[in-house]
């Protein structure tokens, strides 16, 4: 029978792996059979570089922490040796880095996870691992906005260059220029129209007006 001290320490490991759980955003396990112990001090040394919790714990140990918790479905993994590789960043980081260590190593490899709260199997992980990270998407974002930035910039300089070299684009109308009114062209002036003649006075062909210029 187990002494209590031994269940105590048992019971210390189990609350060690709830706590880790609750701040993680994803945690993987793998089957870490086959490597040496250099290469599993040098795997250790990349997973904290990049700050992955890594650790081996006992089957039974882990099911009783994982037991009710988001992270319940890993217990269909947990088959032979296991360690937990655990983010509480950015939640691919454990496969994308853990991928990289089995192409180099040509040993191990990964037997399920939970990251940000769904379980992914084996092949479910190794597509994981294929995605940028969260950084190289933000980079990748901000490449794309500023390239079409980039080029109006050069486009603005450009016509500038051009006014300043006196190029044709000098030439061209201002928009102050384009603004101004057209000069009013006058309207033709009416042409006159010629007066009627007045009629001439009648002559006064009376008999008084012929004796009057014959006396």
């Amino acid at each position: 029978m187990p002494s209590a001290e031994h269940l105590k320490e048992k019971q210390a490991v189990v609350d060690e792996i709830k706590e880790k759980l609750s701040r993680a955003q994803s945690a993987v396990v793998i089957d870490y059979i086959g490597i040496t112990v250099a290469e599993a001090d040098a795997m250790r040394k990349k997973l904290r570089e990049a700050d992955v919790d890594y650790t081996v714990y006992k089957n039974k140990l882990a099911e009783r922490a994982i037991d009710g918790t988001d992270y319940e479905l890993l217990k269909s993994v947990l088959a032979g040796p296991s360690a937990f590789a655990l983010s509480y960043s950015d939640a691919i980081t454990p496969t994308r880095v853990l991928s990289g260590i089995f192409k180099e190593y040509k040993k191990m490899e990964f037997k399920g996870g939970v990251i940000e709260g769904t379980f992914y199997d084996a092949e479910g992980l190794k597509q994981i691992a294929s995605l940028p990270t969260r950084n190289e998407l933000i980079s990748r974002f901000l490449g794309s906005v500023i390239s079409p930035v980039g080029k109006l910039v050069r486009s603005f300089k450009a016509i500038a260059d051009d006014k300043e070299s006196g190029s044709p684009a000098k030439a061209a109308a201002t928009p102050a220029e384009a603004a101004a009114p057209a000069p009013e062209v006058p309207a033709p002036a009416e042409a006159a129209t010629p007066e009627a003649p007045a009629p001439a006075e009648a002559v006064d062909a009376s008999p008084a007006a012929e004796t009057a210029g014959t006396e």
